[in-house]
């Protein structure tokens, strides 16, 4: 997916009582539906006797949106639909989010089942925790190298990730740069060594 956003940083679970029925959320960051699929494939298989494997997933493929969600034989409005509302408000996409019940023989009533399955769905999101991807391009500068320190310099305030660096006739350094700041850095660059650097924004 390019560009910047937000999705989960890893597989997590979390589990609470309520009633006497057992909730279980799962959250699990996925790239593709195939993958979200395999996901919910899973965590049914595994609670297989479980009265309901509820769920939500929203993937975003280069701009192409596909989002779903099931109540699985919970009434309609209650179960698959709060999972979602929870994605939804965190703005995550990649993602697929699974709630198990066990049914503990105490009906919850539908406003008890939409908080309960919103908590499930709320502490699995929390357990696997939040991170924000940033769509970045390579830039790479070529310097001489008697104003490559003045260069290195330059870039730790930024804290950029450096992919390469390669200490030939002069030095070429290769940056991982956020896509919105590589202009201005490409800029800010040329100006910095009075026009002494070469500076290419690579293609992908």
């Amino acid at each position: 997916m390019k560009g910047d956003y937000i999705t989960l940083k890893q597989r997590a679970s979390d589990e609470f009582v309520e009633k006497k029925s057992r909730f279980i959320g799962y959250a699990c960051p996925v790239e593709t539906e195939e993958q979200a699929v395999a996901f919910i494939n899973e965590i049914r298989t595994k609670h297989r006797d479980a009265r309901h494997n509820v769920y939500a997933y929203i993937v975003n493929n280069n701009g192409v949106v596909n989002q779903r969600y099931s109540d699985d034989g919970e009434p309609q409005g209650t179960g698959g639909m709060p999972v979602m509302d929870v994605i939804m408000k965190q703005g995550l996409v990649n993602c697929c989010v699974v709630v198990t019940r066990y049914f503990g023989g105490i009906l919850l009533g539908a406003s008890g089942l939409v908080r309960a399955y919103s908590h499930g769905a709320s502490i699995a999101v929390e357990a696997a925790g939040i991170l924000k991807v940033i769509e970045c391009k390579k830039l790479k500068v070529i310097v001489p190298y008697g104003i490559y320190d003045r260069l290195m310099s330059y870039f730790v305030p930024f804290g950029y990730t450096q992919i390469s660096a390669d200490f030939s006739t002069e030095v070429a350094v290769v940056y991982d740069i956020p896509a919105g700041e590589v202009e201005a850095r490409q800029a800010e660059i040329i100006d910095m060594t009075n026009g002494r650097a070469i500076v290419e924004i690579l293609k992908d």
